[in-house]
């Protein structure tokens, strides 16, 4: 499908959000646009919800969901009504039909969110409570909003959504975590339990449900710090990974921006993409590591630091380079100084696009040296030490320098 079509000038279409208690939640204007409207468009819940005010046609969603948007547009510049829950443009479906059509050819009645009726129902305020979709999503999500005192509020797919969500807080190190299972919010089926999450025991969960965690951490709690530079601890590696306090200084010179693509070339365990991606949710990755045992364990690294979205290319830089997106940065931090590499990796950067890359060996440093040398940049030499025990006194034990290359295609 293309995008946006140009506007008509006339607001044909309109989204509306439906809570459980039906038309009773509704406004005047909301009924009435139902109720004339000769094509409705929802769910079979929304459909059941708003059925003694529907006279119009009632269309399903189809799947995949692009053909539904085909339909409503095809009527543009007829009435046509779009049944939503809850608020449609929070994680709704507001914001795939706004993709294909212009805001002024809108008009959005939305109702309380499922994140606002728990809120509300549960005192917190909800300015200060992390919220995540895992409605249709990795469950995996959830781990970087995983601290101490945290307050988070999640929406599931159906109801197995709570007992997966406490088996993965218990296996993480925050069994304790009290999780509030809110089902059928704003409706007469509505019911909230509690349970500790390692002892999480409720059963006949009703498929609509919202959890709400109380965060707390036991001992060797799997906790994802905020800043730059995780302990390498907590990667699965084999010894090949970008350490602490390099990957620490490498994010902070490949510089994310918001929505950017990174291409992590030599990814080894994964590290430089995965920090990327966590320094915020609009932010994607490649991860390209010739080894299959490496590539395998870079996904695995992915899912355990809740970014499983990380795109993990096996194969050979720089063939296996051909027909990746376009990326905004590039990170080389393995197999830079094979034939090739550097120059692809250039090639296929955007215009003001950055390089960063890293080089322990002499050979990857020549080939750093003679870049800098032709296209300038900046070079910095990185050198660190750590405190290690020398008999029974303790002294300074130097780590292999790094020096790192930094540029910006011009």
């Amino acid at each position: 499908m293309s995008d946006v079509a140009p506007a008509s000038g006339q607001r044909w279409l309109t989204i509306i959000g439906i809570g459980e208690d039906g038309p009773e939640g509704l406004g005047e204007e909301a009924k009435r646009l139902i109720a004339t409207a000769p094509a409705v468009f929802g769910g079979a819940r929304h459909h059941a919800l708003a059925a003694s005010l529907i006279t119009g046609e009632r269309l399903s969603w189809q799947s995949p969901f692009e053909r539904s948007v085909e339909a409503i547009i095809k009527r543009r510049g007829t009435p046509v009504v779009v049944l939503a829950s809850g608020d449609p443009f929070l994680y709704g479906v507001g914001a795939t039909v706004s993709r294909y059509v212009a805001a002024d050819e809108m008009r959005t009645i939305p109702a309380p969110s499922a994140f606002s009726l728990a809120a509300s129902r549960l005192g917190w305020p909800l300015q200060e409570v992390a919220t995540i979709s895992l409605h249709g999503r990795p469950i995996d999500l959830i781990r970087p909003h995983l601290h101490p005192g945290r307050r988070i509020i999640a929406l599931t797919s159906d109801e197995k959504g709570p007992g997966d969500l406490a088996a993965l807080l218990a296996a993480t190190g925050f069994g304790q975590s009290q999780l509030t299972v809110l089902e059928a919010l704003g409706g007469a089926r509505e019911r909230q339990r509690s349970a500790v999450a390692a002892d999480f025991d409720l059963v006949d969960i009703d498929p609509l449900n919202v959890c709400a965690v109380n965060v707390a951490a036991g001992e060797g709690a799997r906790i994802l710090p905020f800043t730059a530079g995780i302990e390498d601890e907590l990667f699965e590696h084999d010894g090949q990974i970008t350490k602490r306090e390099i990957r620490a200084m490498t994010l902070s010179a490949l510089g994310p921006r918001h929505g950017e693509l990174l291409w992590d070339i030599g990814a080894g365990s994964g590290s430089i993409g995965i920090e990327w991606m966590l320094a915020d949710p609009s932010l994607k990755a490649i991860a390209v590591e010739q080894s299959p045992e490496r590539a395998a364990r870079a996904a695995r690294n992915a899912s355990a630091f809740g970014v499983p979205h990380l795109a993990v290319v096996e194969g050979m830089a720089p063939d296996v380079l051909k027909g990746l997106p376009e990326p905004d940065v590039i990170f080389l931090g393995g197999g830079g100084s094979e034939p090739g590499v550097v120059d692809a990796a250039i090639a296929a950067l955007k215009r003001g696009g950055r390089l960063v890359a890293n080089a322990v060996t002499l050979e990857m440093e020549a080939v750093l040296l003679a870049e800098h040398a032709k296209r300038g940049g900046f070079l910095t030499r990185i050198e660190i030490s750590r405190a290690q025990p020398v008999g029974g006194m303790s002294g300074w034990r130097p780590a292999m320098p790094v020096t790192q290359w930094r540029w910006t295609k011009g």
